[in-house]
């Protein structure tokens, strides 16, 4: 009867213990885990064109919550300046749907775009809001689709505010700079941009203005509506145009 229990006994605690070995993940089964589907377009092993999409929110200085779809501004930078480095590559497709963020994270990734050596275009998928327009008008050339839209208003603060006058002017300050780097890289007038992002009655909970995709071409703000077809050709085309002029220097 004991060596009854004892065999049972250890055959319970052999069903216990599992194997520690597992399986390797097939790369099929990881495909639809990331990507929902088998078969993935892969870039041509030639292609001289290379996509960055910035979406959901540009996370700063501040982690974001794990369940907010963010992009990190740590992880564009160092792209930016592998992509400058690069020789094989000879523009840059910048694809926008973001809701805004970290207004310093965002004006980085503005300036690394607008003071990169290769032609850059960018497109505005379904909205560019917030500190998203800095970063959409930094390429040298914008696309923005029909349906999508970018909200302009003016800079909010989080956390702790310190009520004295020197919090209003650095807000100032802060709000200037974005102003001066979105009418500097596109065609709308500073006056016309401050009076979107002041205006009153077009946001329900805020000041501001949500300006679709044809009245961003009409203010100026973007160079056309397009989508990815025009946004491809248009940088092909930059591409030819900035090899005619390298080509013309070193002669």
């Amino acid at each position: 009867m004991n060596n009854d229990f004892l065999r049972n006994n250890s055959d319970n605690q052999e069903g216990q213990n599992p194997s520690k070995e597992e399986k390797p993940t097939s790369p099929l089964i990881e495909k639809i885990q990331q990507l929902g589907q088998t078969n993935v377009p892969q870039f041509s092993s030639d292609s001289k064109i290379h996509c960055l999409t910035i979406v959901g929110q540009i996370e700063g200085h501040l982690a974001l919550p794990p369940q907010n779809k963010t992009t990190k501004y740590e992880h564009l930078i160092p792209q930016l300046v592998a992509i400058e480095q690069n020789s094989n590559i000879e523009g840059v497709l910048i694809i926008l749907n973001t809701v805004g963020g970290d207004v310093e994270a965002g004006l980085a990734i503005s300036e690394m775009l607008a003071t990169l050596s290769k032609p850059t275009v960018s497109i505005v998928l379904g909205g560019g809001h917030s500190i998203g327009v800095p970063i959409a008008v930094s390429c040298n050339y914008s696309f923005i689709t029909e349906t999508a839209t970018m909200t302009i208003h003016p800079i909010r603060l989080t956390g702790l505010v310190i009520g004295v006058p020197q919090t209003f002017e650095y807000l100032d300050k802060m709000q200037e700079r974005v102003v001066n780097f979105v009418t500097k890289h596109s065609n709308i007038p500073e006056e016309t941009f401050k009076d979107l992002m002041f205006a009153k009655g077009n946001l329900t909970r805020d000041i501001g203005t949500n300006v679709i995709g044809e009245d961003a071409v009409k203010y100026g703000l973007i160079d056309e509506i397009g989508g990815i077809g025009q946004a491809m050709k248009k940088l092909n085309e930059l591409i030819d145009l900035h090899k005619e002029k390298n080509e013309g220097l070193i002669q």
